[in-house]
């Protein structure tokens, strides 16, 4: 009898094929590689002037050519965060092994989120009009700019005809994407899924626009060090960008085509705050029911957790709010025991597709034996301490299960929980 066991009522999700482009590098191995080695991918911002703004770095992503992944003609009808998309998806298909043809193309689906989609475009094509003229707009702005696009665009250049869907809910939007996209095979709609996120925001607009809101680190002097969760001395996120997905596949149809799960998807849990445009609730009552929703969802304990790959994104209020969610989500004496970093701390938050990124970062944590770490922490806020912080250095452990968290502005809580699938 195979070691994965088949016999379970609902149906069961296993992640099989992963593709990034962040900061941190093209491909899963590179990404892997610089996590586990503590390395920052942020730098001074090269896209663009960024003289006049308050912050001069981000987490951009390096040697990036759409056209080693679509053709040209293709890459040019498409914004940045759905070429990153697309790039995602076809490395996390060629992960997977998964060849489509038209025996499978109808039952695999495609759910990709992203928090703002094509802002450069809109940028771009709303001068371009206010300066010359509305009949100067590209037939293409529309089509450029709406969010649902790389989700689509992920469809029609891999040829996928099963469920498609764009999720719309800020920096949750990648998790709630894994998470929908979990449920989606659950239900018999599709035998894979890919999903994930995507976000290309590093512009002088969404710089300037997150700068008003005093959301970003003005640490340009030491932009390597600027991104740093949980530390005393945090000022800000540093923006990253990404392409990040993942393909999620229903376990019979894994195993009878040969593919060796990376782990499992056990749980997910969504609630709202229902408290502010942009603050987390101070109590924490939402997300921590977000996380104990997706731990019944998983059919998991509090204490069975190892490690929690937090939001944490380097705010001075959002860090705290998320260490007294998980003390309150799992009771101070298991939250004390639990491994917790945030990888932001290296890859930036990447928005709507930082869900992607640390949901696949956490998929490897549990299929290598190693926790990424959070760099830059060389002294826990007072307000951060209860948890069992993995600090600047990677921490080889037995990681059997493991939680990443994403909250966005509106009070969207998105939890996912992830396991290795033989022991289920």
């Amino acid at each position: 009898m195979s070691a994965f066991s088949t016999t379970t009522e609902r149906r069961r999700v296993v992640v099989t094929g992963i593709g990034l482009v962040t900061s941190l590098g093209i491909g899963r191995e590179d990404n892997w590689a610089a996590a586990v080695a503590g390395r920052s991918g942020a730098s001074a911002i090269t896209g663009f002037d960024p003289l006049d703004t308050s912050t001069t770095i981000a987490c951009q992503i390096r040697g990036f050519d759409p056209t080693e992944f679509m053709e040209r003609r293709a890459a040019r009808r498409m914004d940045r965060f759905a070429q990153l998309g697309v790039a995602a998806g076809r490395m996390a298909l060629d992960d997977a092994a998964l060849a489509v043809t038209d025996a499978n193309r109808s039952r695999i689906g495609v759910l990709v989120g992203s928090g703002i989609g094509g802002l450069a475009t809109f940028v771009e094509q709303t001068l371009l009009i206010d300066e010359r003229g509305p009949d100067r707009a590209s037939p293409l702005f529309i089509p450029m700019v709406i969010g649902n696009m790389a989700a689509a665009q992920v469809s029609m250049e891999l040829g996928l005809k099963g469920p498609l869907s764009c999720i719309a809910t800020a920096c949750a939007s990648g998790n709630h994407a894994l998470g929908d996209a979990t449920d989606v095979i659950r239900r018999g709609q599709a035998d894979v899924m890919l999903a994930g996120g995507t976000e290309a925001t590093i512009t002088r607009t969404g710089i300037a626009a997150f700068n008003a809101m005093r959301a970003l680190s003005t640490r340009n002097d030491d932009p390597e060090g600027a991104s740093r969760p949980f530390d005393a001395a945090r000022d800000g996120f540093v923006m990253g960008e990404a392409g990040a997905i993942l393909v999620l596949e229903s376990l019979e149809h894994a195993i009878s085509r040969g593919a060796e799960p990376i782990c499992e998807v056990l749980g997910y849990g969504l609630t709202g705050d229902a408290h502010h445009l942009t603050e987390p609730d101070p109590t924490g009552e939402a997300p921590a029911a977000a996380i104990a929703m997706a731990l019944a969802d998983a059919g998991v304990a509090p204490d069975e957790i190892d490690y929690v790959n937090a939001h944490a994104t380097s705010t001075p209020v959002g860090d705290k709010s998320e260490i007294r969610t998980l003390r309150r989500a799992l009771g101070d004496e298991v939250a004390a025991r639990t491994m917790v970093s945030s990888t932001k701390s290296m890859h930036g938050h990447c928005l709507g597709a930082a869900g992607g990124v640390e949901g696949a970062l956490t998929a490897l944590a549990i299929r290598e034996g190693v926790v990424p770490p959070t760099i830059n922490l060389h002294e826990v806020d007072p307000d951060c301490v209860g948890v069992d912080h993995v600090a600047n250095t990677a921490r080889t452990a037995d990681v059997r299960i493991a939680v990443s968290t994403a909250f966005g502005f509106g009070g969207h809580n998105a939890i996912l929980v992830l396991g290795r699938s033989e022991e289920r």
